[in-house]
């Protein structure tokens, strides 16, 4: 019955990771949505690989902190369990903790970038489907305070026509 407990313990923190966050600009969070956003012109002038840090919400060292406690208490008699409990669930805690923020980490790039106006900035995303190379005119679409970095459509390009009923 505990090692039940404890596979489903790991299954629902496994779940948990796989559902946070991501800066890729190719994924869209259910607030940007039907939003207008702003719409600024640029181009590229450098990009680099960095890597965005794990967070540590917590999920992680609880439920390894569950785990280990569950399985390190089935070990013995009723003081070597206690014992071996407390160990189980320290030790689980901060592999869970480990856990977490190894899979929430994730491949970035850094992409500087000049304003038509002659301004720089930087941005951190993702990478994306597209790969932006110096030189690249770029839109940057700024969305609740988001900023996501994207090719810009081709000048002249013809506006889709909607169907005609």
């Amino acid at each position: 019955m505990q090692s039940l407990f404890v596979r489903s313990t790991l299954v629902a923190a496994v779940l948990a990771l796989a559902a946070c966050t991501t800066t890729s600009p190719d994924v869209v969070s259910r607030n940007e949505a039907q939003r207008l956003s702003t719409v600024v012109d640029a181009v590229v002038l450098s990009t680099r690989p960095v890597v965005v840090d794990g967070q540590q919400s917590g999920v992680g060292a609880a439920a390894g902190g569950i785990a280990g406690g569950m399985a390190g208490s089935s070990v013995g008699g009723s003081r070597e369990a206690v014992v071996v409990g407390v160990i189980g669930a320290v030790v689980g805690g901060v592999i869970g903790n480990a856990v977490e923020r190894s899979t929430t980490r994730e491949e970035a790039v850094e992409i500087l970038l000049q304003l038509k106006n002659g301004d720089r900035r930087s941005v951190v995303q993702a990478k994306a489907a597209e790969t932006l190379n110096p030189g690249d005119a770029v839109i940057l679409v700024t969305t609740g305070g988001r900023v996501r970095v994207m090719k810009a459509p081709a000048v002249g390009e013809p506006a889709a026509t909607p169907p005609r009923y």
